[in-house]
């Protein structure tokens, strides 16, 4: 047992854990990516099962690779050749608020401090449990349609003859070209479908849910960690919970705003099958936008038809150009309501880091100061994290006979190091002027979690107190319980009886009996009986 009064760590406890916080984030993952494909109506199209293991392995940063083969007319190396990347964050949101949150609850009984091994320990069995279960995804995610030319019934056309005398009415050889060559399209076999990239993908798992968890423990104001981490708790952890609060928001908001789309729209289903996959992709794409992150973007063929507007008119062509805020209005002047909307979000950050970071001794300006840098040193590390997250990378195109008949393609990557830049210096405005505005009104450290505050100011949890039965807890007594100083009148002696009636001191009488008060002894204590009356 710990100095906290802990008993050591279980390991059954630590495995029923892990498979509790993997489980659910899985089947979160996986019903949210099979009810938006089915609202999509891509069910139609293939196996959902398969569908929804590729894109769980996809949310999670995993690689998925559609192959395709045509061969008609005895002629070979027809390919479609294709290559996606990018992530459904809808998907892998809802992973990580479940995994996160089955994560953190199982170390809140640890008290205000859990050992780093232990620590590490159900970190770790945490990650190779959801390894061991990606895996078993990449496996199931592969799916393969087959067109057989058979299958159209070519091979019933008789004596190769064209129905309805058509071959008499083509022009030139064309007419009799075309009956000699419907036998070789009854061999004419297509296969389209997708694989998983196993060992790219369980790199990128591993990554994707280490990083989950190091952000959950950031974030989270409730949970222990070891010792020595008290400036964590203090400083970082309320500017960290902060930001995510307000990101989890804007994807609420964007979701809100996809239903509303939706209700006004022919095929409801489509939108808001696209808005439980993609939405955060969209959200998170606008925040660094609105911060005036500089963006590269090219948009072709049937792509371009899922860009907003007038984000589809700048990109679309066949190559790259540069995103801004500065070019989107020159479009739409309305785009510049995106930089004010994000820089509400990021006060409103501030003032939510401020409520809940501490003040303890700080002048004014060293809290605010403290506040700038704290929400600064989050924003700047979390903001290229948006930018990489919210890139996009899908480029397929399929080759006939060296004849590109379908192109599509979407590109968008934002420059990471100026998401640095910028993430720090818009972070430290937002804190600053945040801790300001919570000190005009007196709710700086107002919400301040138990284990940001000093030992012994708010870490006495119910379990902790001197528990003792019954309704109430007995009051301490009012008065001594000696006779030294003469309070106790219980313990007075006797006084004798003199012509007034009253027993003065030393006078043998009634045992137990009280003199009554001199009016200059004040009015008697409460309880007293037969004092007070006149």
């Amino acid at each position: 047992m710990g100095g906290n009064g802990r008993v050591g760590m279980r390991w059954g406890d630590v495995l029923l854990a892990s498979i509790a916080a993997v489980s659910w984030a899985l089947v979160g993952m996986a019903g949210t990516a099979a009810l938006g494909l089915h609202l999509l109506g891509a069910d139609a199209a293939g196996s959902l099962r398969s569908m929804t293991a590729a894109l769980v392995v996809l949310a999670v940063g995993g690689s998925v690779t559609p192959t395709g083969n045509v061969s008609a007319f005895g002629l070979e190396g027809a390919a479609a050749r294709t290559a996606v990347d990018i992530a459904p964050l809808g998907v892998g949101l809802v992973g990580a608020l479940l995994l996160g949150f089955f994560f953190l609850r199982s170390l809140r009984s640890a008290g205000r401090e859990i050992p780093g091994t232990e620590l590490a320990v159900r970190a770790v069995s945490v990650l190779v449990l959801f390894l061991v279960t990606l895996g078993g995804l990449a496996w199931a995610g592969h799916d393969v349609i087959t067109i057989d030319g058979a299958g159209l019934g070519l091979d019933r056309v008789p004596g190769n003859d064209l129905p309805g005398g058509i071959a008499d009415r083509l022009p030139g050889e064309l007419g009799g070209l075309l009956p000699d060559r419907i036998s070789d399209l009854v061999d004419a076999k297509a296969t389209v479908g997708f694989s998983v990239d196993t060992g790219t993908s369980l790199v990128s798992g591993a990554a994707w849910a280490a990083g989950v968890l190091a952000i959950a423990l950031l974030a989270s104001r409730g949970t222990p960690l070891p010792r020595g981490w008290d400036a964590v708790h203090r400083v970082l952890r309320p500017a960290s919970s902060a930001l995510v609060a307000v990101l989890v928001m804007a994807v609420a908001a964007g979701l809100a705003a996809a239903g509303y789309a939706a209700a006004g729209d022919e095929r409801p289903g489509r939108v808001l099958g696209a808005a439980l996959l993609g939405a955060p992709n969209g959200v998170w794409l606008a925040l660094p936008l609105g911060l005036f992150v500089p963006w590269q973007g090219r948009a072709t063929g049937a792509l371009v038809e899922v860009l907003p507007s007038p984000v589809d008119a700048l990109l679309s062509g066949g190559d790259e150009r540069p995103l801004s805020v500065g070019r989107l209005a020159e479009l739409d002047g309305r785009v510049w309501l995106l930089v004010v909307a994000v820089l509400v979000m990021m006060l409103y950050a501030g003032v939510l880091a401020a409520v809940r970071t501490p003040r303890e001794d700080l002048s004014r300006p060293g809290y605010a100061g403290q506040c700038a840098v704290a929400l600064g040193t989050v924003t700047g590390l979390g903001l290229p994290l948006l930018v990489w997250w919210a890139g996009v990378s899908a480029d397929a195109s399929v080759s006939v006979l060296g004849f590109d008949a379908i192109g599509a393609g979407l590109v968008l990557s934002g420059n990471v190091p100026l998401a640095l830049l910028l993430g720090v210096g818009w972070g430290a405005a937002a804190g600053a002027a945040g801790a300001l505005l919570a000190c005009a009104a007196g709710a700086e450290g107002s919400r301040a979690a138990r284990l940001a505050l000093p030992d012994g100011e708010g870490d006495r949890t119910y379990p902790d107190l001197a528990y003792v039965p019954g309704p109430y807890r007995p009051s301490p007594s009012y008065r001594p319980g000696g006779a030294a100083d003469g309070t106790n009148p219980y313990l007075r002696p006797v006084r004798e009886v003199g012509d007034a009636g009253r027993v003065g001191p030393g006078t043998p009488g009634r045992a137990g009996a009280a003199a009554p008060p001199s009016p200059e002894e004040g009015p008697p204590p409460p309880g007293v009986p037969g004092r007070g009356r006149k």
